[in-house]
């Protein structure tokens, strides 16, 4: 039988070497992807001719003359692409490092991030059954009193440490 107990942790660091692998890593894949994704989606609009078509209406409208061509240049638009992207990736994840290390100072200051976690044990109880704290309904769940319906979302109280 599985026991739900919930749990009161306080988020005070996060380390700046991690979040920078971390973030090295994930925005790498994205740059990635950035580039495949324009390169894929050039070559589907150049085979379906629609810059030919966008230069021969700009011809027609008379913004450029006869005879030019804006989109000859492709190698140069995908070193630009690749560029931009490897700019990116540098500065998302000097960003990022630069957010957990102002994570760092503020938290030293108000004290962390409080977060409310359900830890799910399963199998049989080891150990006494405690009865009840006063206020508890008398409902039990496998031998443990479960709380009232006006406390299941206040944050656990924490005990002292015993040594």
């Amino acid at each position: 039988m599985a026991t739900v107990r919930r749990v009161r942790r306080i988020i005070r660091k996060i380390d700046p070497w991690t979040v920078l692998k971390v973030s090295a890593v994930l925005f790498g894949v994205a740059a990635v992807a950035m580039v495949l994704g324009v390169v894929i989606f050039w070559s589907v609009i150049e085979n379906a001719g629609i810059p030919d078509a966008i230069t021969e209406f700009l011809v027609k409208i008379t913004l450029i003359e006869p005879g030019t061509d804006p989109f000859a240049n492709s190698e140069q638009f995908f070193r630009f692409v690749v560029f931009g992207s490897i700019v990116w990736w540098v500065m998302m994840t000097g960003l990022a490092t630069l957010l957990a290390v102002m994570f760092n100072l503020v938290t030293d200051v108000v004290g962390g991030l409080e977060v409310v976690i359900l830890e799910e044990h399963l199998g049989p109880v080891n150990g006494p059954v405690l009865h009840a704290p006063a206020g508890y309904a008398n409902q039990t769940n496998g031998g443990r009193a479960t709380p009232p319906p006006e406390h299941a979302d206040l944050p656990t109280q924490e005990a002292p440490a015993v040594r």
